[in-house]
């Protein structure tokens, strides 16, 4: 029923400028329009209204992620422009280094925190037939 229509994602911050901030400049995505309700931005065609609700109850799971071509590009630009990659303890040496968790597949995938604490992450993926 909804499969044809497009998807909007919404995300809980505390400040709206700061997540302007970030979600603009870090990240670089497309601000498209803001009210005191949301930021909208264009994020390869999909909406994602930043919502500035106040207080926020952090999440131990990935909110946001994203799926690039080149994980080892896009983790070193993020570091580059200020984003710190989580090295979390399970990760092997090798990956704690560059931030990567290599998966048992073959996909890639790393963590970041927005200034809320909200978990957002890049991934490659392995095509699979």
């Amino acid at each position: 029923m909804l499969g044809s229509h497009n998807l909007i994602a919404f995300l809980a911050v505390k400040n709206a400028d700061v997540a302007r901030s970030f979600y603009r400049d870090k990240l670089g995505l497309t601000l498209v329009s803001e009210d005191r309700f949301a930021l909208v931005f264009n994020v390869n065609g999909t909406m994602l209204r930043v919502l500035p609700v106040g207080e926020i109850a952090p999440v131990k799971w990935t909110v946001l992620g994203w799926e690039v071509a080149d994980i080892e590009t896009t983790a070193r630009a993020l570091e580059a422009g200020g984003v710190t990659l989580e090295r979390f303890e399970w990760l092997k040496p090798e990956e704690k280094t560059t931030g990567i968790w290599n998966a048992p597949g073959g996909d890639k995938v790393a963590w970041f925190k927005d200034p809320d604490g909200n978990t957002l992450s890049i991934s490659q993926h392995v095509v699979r037939p």
